[in-house]
């Protein structure tokens, strides 16, 4: 070849020069040379033409050898088919067996249960069921195998299942499926918090899709084991809501380890798709993110206008990403991989978010408010991606058809707490009617825990409690098992009795949606998950739909009114001369004339008149009159809003003060508290700003409805009682919790030598509202020494500081000083929290201790409170149970403000589950009639102004009318009367 150019070059080229003389014309001569030029020039384009196809072929391969892999390009080939694909929700019906069932283990039939199948009878159209017809609990047998549920029927004979079937009798208890927590931080967010154990948000940047919560899992989190202890088997385990876009979900189930019958203890093992045929992402929406990022001038998001472009940005990015994926694929399938001049591109930083873009991912997003969520709901329709759930979501009952705008096949759901709100600004607005109106405009309520927030462990309970408020009671038990699993993508494998469903299963002590239910035994994937179950004695009970008739309706303003009559009065529980208190059921009448009870019985000559008067009567099913609820160790009266310094009276780590001089009225909050009849609350100042059940100061006294402080009745002792804090909050000020024992110690010991000095006399008189001031009251027993403390320990210190400063004092007057105090003696110490309080329950009964509960079923959220009790099925009884059987006075408080709801719940929690130990009155008396009687405010005493009838309870005209019993899910308040000489009662129609 190279020979041939050379001839071609040196001899053949014709003259280029107008200087060449012309040769002369030789006709046959030339005809003959042009035509063998001519060939021999096509033939030389032919095959320079060859020569540049093979070239261009030889670099192309060249290329690949040296720099593109071809069994890459292969590889990225087959990306583009899992880019391509969109997944399905797995099957059920039709597998063998669960694919995470563990060889070896024996088939069970669980025999006589009451069963909720978790769908209506065959047959029911859509209408109907969503109507709730079509449900029913059912009497039937479950056969499980090889991790599956492969029968449900009446008299399942066992003889036809293999010999080595496990049998167990649930004795006609009430059988469900798991329940779903759709909203959990298990094990990203250990119990007790440590910060070497939180691994919530990775708060690096603002978006990080490219994160996951597997990575930060740790199986060993007790709190998973106690989560399961409230049947729940499934939870989806999500970043928290530190940023815009948190990263990557997980879906687990609770079992971990051989005990819990897997083969080994890894995150691998928790997941409840080993397939992974769905991923999640978590999204949020709202305060957050702009509070943990923004900065002036420097970076964002700062409001929720630079979150929306922050959403806007990321996602603009992944889709541009998506369309380089989508051109590259396209190139490789019409040129052929080994054409493609690149690999396919791939960044891990926009991975999971194209994905999503793909509808691969399953998206939720923390979301409260109205702008929140109508500019979330705008940006899946730029970006055309569907939303399973908004979490939190308060405001969604607000807009339904926003909801219904959003892209996708059907609208996102609202995973919801019942009642917990107003710890922010947007959670202010919302409603504990949230999932009833949600449910009646064609949406899907969920709950779930938030936990640590809420204790997922009782997440059936915030279900319960939106029956409660009304929800239907198969859209609020769907709310925790198939709702949940439907929008996790899980719904023909998760929540519902039916054969090929894995078999989580939960049998409980009575109806899951009443109050204090707890499971007798819980299965994971077919293998039982305690091996020796505590089951609380309860009788057995019909399930709560069975007797429900009320259906509950939205709370309205309630009217004032002086004179009104209840029939259909079934119990009374006042402490006064007329009331006929009984705890038997009875059917008698209350009258109430200028806003106190004047008549309890047969009321003839009341009913008489009022035909003629026109009092109102009011007919009830099933009327409770009882004390009223008393709030004590919140916020409440010192704040509105828990995160906004504007609306609280802020801490006092370094200050003692008095919570009568920041006392703020008419609140949102003091107006729900009257509305479920608490009336009265004592409140002290926090330890530190943001210290929620933290204390430091003299509490406040006062009624709920009051307008101010300055209104008649409204404070009713302005120095309930001194309060300090030690728990680990008092190392903030007092570098130690010893320095902070230390300091109260020597505090009290001074007031006690103090006691008679003219110096103090003297002092006393020009500040008797000075710190020194209240503690020699609680030297003379004239005001409580209140302590919020959880650890058992730091509870034995406080106690041997009693007994120090108990000694001084008892000595002071054995030599004749200050004798008038010989009848009190002691220091009144109230311990206030008390997670731990039951390992030291004979020792503070032995100190004449009363002990607060606060909260009252503590979840060790906290490293002081790490062996607190959590109840059956792991533990017998709480610290509630041990309390009273040692014989100490116990009342139950509020650790946060939005439990004024619940006070009554909380109380019929401790009767239900307190094996008779504690009757319907006394379970009343926790939330009420305790917490003033622990503070000495029954029977008069100083208040600070010197008005002993003014801290006086007046029974006759404090009094709450429920419909149905205060201590179950669903009762109605219907009058309170809050006393303080209103002469009226608050009356909801």
């Amino acid at each position: 070849m190279e020979d041939v150019k050379m001839r071609y070059d040196t001899k053949e080229l014709p003259p280029y020069s107008a200087a060449v003389p012309a040769a002369p014309p030789q006709r046959r001569q030339h005809f003959v040379r042009r035509s063998r030029g001519l060939r021999f020039l096509g033939l030389a384009c032919l095959m320079f033409i060859v020569y540049a196809q093979w070239k261009q072929v030889v670099s192309s391969e060249s290329k690949n050898a040296s720099n593109l892999s071809i069994e890459r390009l292969q590889e990225d080939l087959q990306v583009c088919s899992k880019l391509r694909s969109k997944p399905a929700d797995p099957i059920g019906l039709g597998r063998e067996r669960n694919a995470r069932y563990v060889a070896g283990h024996k088939p069970t039939l669980i025999k006589n249960a009451t069963v909720w199948v978790g769908e209506p009878a065959e047959g029911t159209s859509v209408e109907d069921a969503r109507a709730g017809k079509g449900y029913s609990w059912i009497n039937a047998d479950v056969f499980i195998e090889y991790g599956l549920i492969k029968e449900v029927g009446q008299d399942l004979d066992a003889s036809s299942f293999p010999s080595d079937t496990l049998i167990w009798n649930a004795n006609r208890r009430q059988l469900t499926s798991g329940i779903i927590d759709m909203h959990s931080h298990a094990g990203v967010d250990n119990i007790p918090e440590l910060q070497g154990n939180d691994d919530t948000n990775e708060l690096s940047a603002d978006i990080t899709p490219y994160v996951r919560s597997i990575d930060g899992l740790d199986p060993l989190d007790y709190q998973i084991q106690v989560i399961k202890s409230g049947g729940v088997t499934t939870s989806l385990v999500l970043p928290g809501s530190g940023n815009n876009i948190g990263g990557e979900a997980f879906v687990i189930k609770h079992a971990v380890g051989r005990p819990d019958g897997r083969n080994e203890t890894s995150i691998e093992d928790l997941l409840a798709d080993p397939d992974r045929a769905w991923r999640y992402i978590k999204m949020a929406c709202g305060e957050n993110a702009k509070r943990v990022y923004g900065k002036v001038g420097e970076h964002g998001p700062y409001s929720r206008l630079g979150e929306s472009w922050e959403f806007r940005h990321a996602f603009e990015q992944a889709a541009a990403h998506v369309r380089a994926q989508d051109d590259w694929c396209a190139a490789a399938d019409r040129l052929g991989v080994e054409n493609v001049g690149s690999y396919l591109p791939q960044a891990l930083q926009w991975e999971t978010l194209g994905a999503v873009l793909r509808g691969q991912v399953h998206v939720n997003t923390h979301c409260y408010t109205i702008p929140d969520l109508e500019a979330f709901v705008d940006h899946t329709n730029e970006f055309r991606f569907p939303v399973r759930a908004f979490h939190h979501a308060h405001q969604t009952y607000l807009i339904p058809e926003v909801l219904k705008r959003a892209w996708g096949d059907s609208p996102p759901a609202s995973a919801l707490f019942a009642d917990n709100m107003w710890y922010k600004a947007e959670s202010y607005i919302g409603s504990e009617y949230a999932g009833k109106i949600l449910y009646e405009n064609g949406l899907t309520p969920i709950y779930v825990s938030d936990n640590p927030v809420l204790d997922a462990q009782h997440v059936v309970f915030e279900a319960a409690k939106a029956f409660g408020y009304g929800l239907p009671y198969h859209a609020a038990l769907a709310a925790v098992t198939t709702a949940p699993a439907e929008r996790l993508g899980l719904g023909q494998r998760l929540g519902k009795i039916k054969p090929g469903f894995d078999a989580d299963i939960v049998v409980w002590d009575s109806d899951p949606l009443s109050v204090g239910a707890a499971p007798v035994q819980v299965w994971i994937d077919g293998t039982v998950q305690f091996e020796d179950p505590v089951e609380l004695e309860k009788p057995f009970l019909p399930p709560v739909i069975e007797t429900t008739s009320q259906k509950p309706t939205v709370a309205d303003e309630p009217v004032s009114i002086s004179d009104v009559i209840f029939t259909g009065v079934t119990k009374s529980f006042l402490s006064t001369e007329s009331s006929q208190d009984s705890s038997e059921p009875q059917n008698f009448t209350v009258a109430i004339a200028r806003g106190q009870i004047s008549c309890i019985g047969s009321c003839e000559a009341e009913l008489r008149a009022a035909s003629t008067s026109g009092t109102k009567i009011i007919a009830l099913q099933n009327g409770y009159v009882t004390k009223p609820f008393v709030a004590f160790g919140s916020g409440l009266g010192l704040n509105a809003i828990d995160a906004e310094s504007a609306t609280d009276n802020g801490g006092s780590a370094d200050v003692f003060s008095r919570a009568v001089d920041g006392l703020a009225l008419d609140t949102k909050k003091l107006h729900y508290a009257h509305r479920y009849g608490v009336t009265k609350a004592i409140s002290a100042p926090t330890y530190a700003d943001g210290g929620l059940g933290t204390h430091q100061g003299t509490s406040v006294g006062f009624r709920t409805r009051s307008p101010h402080a300055l209104a008649p009745g409204a404070v009713f002792a302005e120095d309930a009682a001194v309060h300090y804090t030690l728990t680990q909050d008092a190392k903030d000020g007092s570098k130690s919790v010893s320095n902070a024992v230390g300091a109260l110690r020597r505090k009290l010991l001074e007031a006690v030598d103090a006691a008679n000095a003219t110096s103090t006399a003297t002092a006393a008189a020009a500040d008797s509202f000075a710190e020194a001031a209240f503690l020699a009251k609680v030297v003379a027993g004239d005001l409580p020494l209140v302590v919020t403390v959880h650890s058992a320990d730091t509870i034995a210190a406080l106690l041997r500081v009693k007994r120090t400063v108990d000694a001084a004092i008892l000595a002071k007057d054995h030599r004749g000083e200050d004798n008038n105090n010989n009848k009190k003696g002691v220091i009144k110490l109230v311990v206030l929290g008390g997670a731990e309080s039951h390992l030291v329950a004979d020792e503070l009964a032995a100190a004449g201790a009363a002990v607060v509960l606060s909260p009252f079923q503590s979840y060790r959220t906290s490293w002081e409170q790490r062996r607190g009790l959590v109840g059956a099925p792991l533990q017998n009884g709480t610290a509630v149970d041990r309390l009273v059987a040692a014989g100490v006075r116990a009342a139950v408080g509020l650790e946060e403000d939005w439990v004024v709801r619940d006070l009554g719940l909380l109380a019929g929690i401790a009767h239900r589950n307190g094996g008779g130990a504690i009757s319907e009155g006394e379970a009343l008396d926790l939330v009420g009639r305790n917490v003033l009687d622990i503070l000495g405010l029954l029977g008069g005493g100083p208040d600070g102004s010197g008005d002993d009838e003014a801290q006086k309870i007046r029974p006759v005209d404090e009094f709450v009318v429920f419909d149905g019993s205060p201590l179950e899910i669903g009762a109605r308040v219907r009058a309170v009367a809050s006393g303080g000489g209103a002469g009226e009662v608050a009356l909801f129609e």
